[in-house]
């Protein structure tokens, strides 16, 4: 059953609507949400989505609405994905957490844009090819092979995102500042109009929105060729990512397996959509351009094996023993990092309390199994980090002993880096 033109005005205005509210009573006014706050209203989002399916499943019928449900899921899954490499991108930039906001709705409203063209444009290729599920489905197979490739190095791939072509094009046209000015996008510095970093950020996340869609429309097109269905399953799984940004941004180091979770769901529905077009072969060189009697894989099955490959990376990532390690890593290094950047921070009570989390995240790093503590031995360039953050702290209390008349009480080292200097124990490598 396909969607009326009125319901699809009505569709796109109370998508519109929901985008509108969002960021004239939450973003518009630069803030940093509590854990609270990004609950409840990631809680609403999904509601809303769950709310809509209901609706779908009751006037479209049962298989539509779940087509709608797995589209969904699949691409709210891939949406936490990106959110990686948001997380990158600000990082890179060193946006004040108060604005983050601001960027994470700017690249949800262009993603928005950009699968929508895409969608339109797979829509007609299908209408007008349909040998083109192959190349959906193959593209849909190199893309799951490439996230299991090994993972290159956390500072490499920050370099190049923030150096990206386009932000290297934009650099080259436009005078650009080195200093944020608030929120905006440009300023003047000595006297000439600039570019801020924070409209880099804004260039960059709009760039890497494009990579996004070229994985994602392949994808709900695996599912559903339903255009309505395509559109909706799109937009809701954006709608909210925001707040879902803030809620899990403590839990994204430890999604390890989530890359390798989604690889299978992709390279499921790549194999889904190869099976569909052989079914439906019009290619002369295959079977001599007649249909191959192969199985198709129904909505409902592709519907279980998603929740199932989705239930079972998570539980393994937040039960894992390495995830919890290289969550604390990686905690470890970045508050590391945001103590010594005293021109990202120059507020020294902010910093202290960096200061402050630094050490309690070496607390839970030593608290960890043997096998956890292991892979510090890894980490020879954070060790070095963390040296240098202990240090300059007490260069700073030495230099101003008047702020601590009763003594220092952040001198403590939990973690002794000399003991993680040598190789691990040959029965530990």
């Amino acid at each position: 059953m396909e969607a009326t033109p009125l319901v699809w005005a009505l569709t796109v205005v109370f998508i519109v609507a929901l985008l509108a509210f969002d960021f004239f009573f939450h973003v518009r006014k630069s803030h940093l949400p509590t854990i609270g706050e990004s609950a409840k209203w990631t809680a609403i989002y999904v509601s809303i989505a769950v709310a809509f399916g209901v609706f779908v499943w009751g006037s479209m019928g049962g298989t539509a609405g779940v087509e709608f449900f797995a589209g969904y899921i699949t691409e709210l899954s891939l949406s936490v994905d990106n959110l990686f490499v948001f997380l990158i991108i600000m990082s890179s930039f060193r946006v004040p957490r108060e604005h983050q906001q601001k960027v994470l709705m700017f690249g949800i409203v262009v993603s928005l844009v950009f699968r929508t063209a895409f969608i339109l444009v797979g829509v007609t290729l299908i209408n007008s090819f349909s040998a083109v599920f192959y190349l959906f489905g193959l593209f849909l197979l190199l893309t799951a092979g490439n996230m299991l490739r090994p993972e290159k190095d956390e500072d490499d791939e920050e370099t190049e995102e923030a150096n990206n072509i386009v932000i290297r094009l934009a650099k080259k046209l436009m005078h650009t500042s080195s200093h944020y000015d608030g929120d905006r996008w440009f300023t003047v510095e000595n006297g000439r109009r600039a570019l801020t970093p924070m409209a880099l950020v804004m260039v960059a996340i709009g760039g890497t929105d494009v990579m996004f869609a070229l994985d994602s429309i392949p994808a709900i097109f695996g599912l559903t060729q339903n255009p309505y269905l395509v559109f909706t399953a799109v937009a809701f799984s954006l709608l909210g990512l925001r707040q879902l940004y803030f809620l899990i941004d403590g839990l994204l180091d430890r999604l390890v397996y989530l890359k390798y979770g989604l690889a299978i769901i992709l390279g499921f529905i790549g194999v889904k959509l190869i099976l569909h077009a052989l079914h439906n072969n019009t290619l002369f060189f295959i079977n001599g351009g007649e249909h191959v009697p192969v199985q198709d894989i129904s909505t409902e099955l592709s519907l279980l094996v998603i929740v199932a490959t989705l239930a079972v990376v998570i539980v393994f990532s937040l039960f894992s023993a390495k995830g919890k390690a290289l969550t604390t890593i990686k905690n470890v290094r970045r508050h590391a990092k945001q103590y010594l950047d005293t021109d990202f921070e120059e507020d020294q009570t902010v910093r202290e309390q960096n200061y402050r989390n630094l050490l309690a995240e070496e607390r839970v790093l030593m608290a960890l199994p043997p096998k956890g503590r292991d892979l510090i031995h890894d980490e020879q360039e954070l060790l070095d980090l963390l040296d240098d953050a202990h240090d300059t702290h007490d260069r700073y209390v030495a230099a101003y002993p008047e702020y601590f008349p009763h003594g220092d009480p952040l001198s403590e080292r939990p973690l002794d880096t000399g003991t993680y200097r040598s190789a691990p124990p040959e029965n530990e490598a």
